[in-house]
């Protein structure tokens, strides 16, 4: 389902550049964040090799059948027994090297 982001939802698509699923979303209520996140869920050995200062970990909390899923940081008071995917920042996969001949 795309269309456009709002404010509490977001907007599921795909990456422009490898095609990806994504969900798009602006997190936080002050200084808001626009991520851009990929839709697999890490187990948390795959957070942990992911997470690095510049691409961060997200709780993915999906609502009932009438709501879409939001973002929420994963800080210090992110509780430990989440029952919520996480997901991390999206990076597209390194290109497939092309030959000029």
């Amino acid at each position: 389902m795309s269309g456009r982001a709002s404010r509490k939802g977001g907007d599921d698509s795909r990456c422009p550049s490898c095609s990806a699923p994504v969900l798009r979303q602006l997190v936080g209520d002050r200084a808001a964040l626009t991520v851009t996140a990929d839709l697999r869920s890490l187990t948390p050995e795959q957070q942990a090799a992911a997470r690095t200062p510049n691409r961060l970990i997200w709780c993915l909390k999906t609502g009932g059948p009438h709501s879409r899923p939001r973002l929420r940081w994963t800080g210090r008071s992110h509780p430990t027994d989440c029952p919520h995917p996480h997901v991390t920042d999206h990076q597209c996969p390194p290109a497939e090297p092309t030959t000029l001949f």
